[in-house]
């Protein structure tokens, strides 16, 4: 299932191989990964998923993230892909929550308020006080 958080990025926790038919006919353009491959049997893999993108139009990226935290260079690539999307985005990851927290991060950067911010994820159901005082400290505050 597809969460919206605003109208430029959509996020999911793992998606299938079939969900990308239906992530291009809603006119994502870039589907990044935010899950290592092998983080769970049976999960597909980047390629698969990659390959799978290409098929349907849309460009692939992955950012992968582990349960080890955020790094500087994640969220630098994070922002250069949302800087440099044609249309909507789609991320996943194991639940949807790193690619929420991935994404706010990156918006902080960007220059969006963090308020705003946690209200969009908040909206979509995710919860981004874990990482608040990074969303602030990225926003300037």
């Amino acid at each position: 299932m597809f969460r919206r958080l605003d109208e430029s990025i959509l996020v999911s926790p793992q998606i299938s191989l079939d969900q990308l038919a239906e992530a291009a006919a809603g006119g994502v353009t870039l589907v990044i990964n935010n899950r290592p491959d092998g983080e769970d049997a049976g999960q597909p893999d980047g390629r698969a998923i990659a390959d799978a993108a290409a098929r349907a139009g849309m460009a692939y990226l992955a950012i992968p993230v582990t349960h080890a935290g955020f790094s500087g260079n994640q969220v630098e690539a994070m922002v250069a892909a949302l800087d440099g999307a044609t249309g909507p985005v789609l991320a996943y990851c194991r639940s949807g929550t790193r690619s929420t927290l991935l994404w706010a991060l990156a918006r902080a950067r960007m220059g969006d308020r963090p308020d705003d911010l946690a209200a969009k994820a908040a909206g979509a159901g995710y919860d981004l006080t874990p990482i608040r005082p990074m969303l602030d400290a990225l926003a300037g505050r």
